[in-house]
């Protein structure tokens, strides 16, 4: 083989293995992969200035107000949905529960094997929209909102810590894990905007603090 030749074969060998590469770190899963990318800091802040600025009112709430959670695809539901894409190496049952995998939790950082562990949390609890105008929504808007898995919305945490957070706003809990808190009030605000959802006074001067620092 000419040194041409044989030089030419190192280089597209090292193209393909380039291109190997890339590709497996495209594919390459991240912690904070699983919940859909919310908007910039920038955006937020913008979206933050253009919300409602309201007193919250929780008369008449109930969680049974907020239908989920529904099929989405052949015999899976919302909560096996969000299992199956922030998992990893999620194997499911003929009834799509998940029977093996690993979810990380992006809040505090924790780790586990049992889906069992593991809540699916409505970023933007449904009693906070409630207080923040769904009381005046269809219960088909409510639907929507409860199960949506376009915007950063649902995402699966641990139980405790769901439970923990339970239906506070920014002003009265954030993730413990202070490098997911910039995702956290992206994720917030995108959803009180595009929800057309309002703020109280403590939740709006939350965000804005902690928007300031993303």
């Amino acid at each position: 083989m000419s040194k041409f030749y044989a030089r030419r074969k190192v280089s597209i060998l090292a193209a393909l293995s380039g291109l190997i590469a890339s590709v497996a770190l495209f594919n390459a899963p991240t912690a904070s992969a699983a919940l859909p990318t919310p908007v910039s800091a920038a955006t937020a802040r913008g979206y933050l200035s253009q919300l409602t600025v309201a007193t919250e009112d929780r008369t008449g709430y109930s969680r049974d107000l907020f239908p989920h959670w529904i099929t989405i695809s052949g015999s899976c539901n919302t909560r096996e949905t969000v299992l199956k894409r922030d998992g990893e190496n999620v194997v499911t049952s003929s009834t799509c529960a998940a029977t093996s995998g690993s979810w990380y939790s992006p809040y505090e950082g924790a780790t586990w094997t049992a889906a069992s562990d593991v809540d699916i949390d409505h970023l933007v609890p449904l009693a906070e929209a409630w207080d923040s105008g769904a009381d005046g929504w269809t219960t088909s808007r409510r639907q929507s909102f409860a199960n949506d898995l376009t915007r950063p919305q649902l995402i699966a945490v641990t139980d405790n810590v769901n439970q923990a957070k339970s239906d506070k706003d920014p002003a009265e809990w954030m993730p413990s894990r202070t490098a997911y808190r910039c995702t956290y009030v992206r994720a917030w605000v995108q959803v009180k905007y595009y929800y057309d959802l309002s703020v109280d006074s403590a939740e709006k001067s939350a965000l804005t603090n902690h928007l300031a620092n993303c």
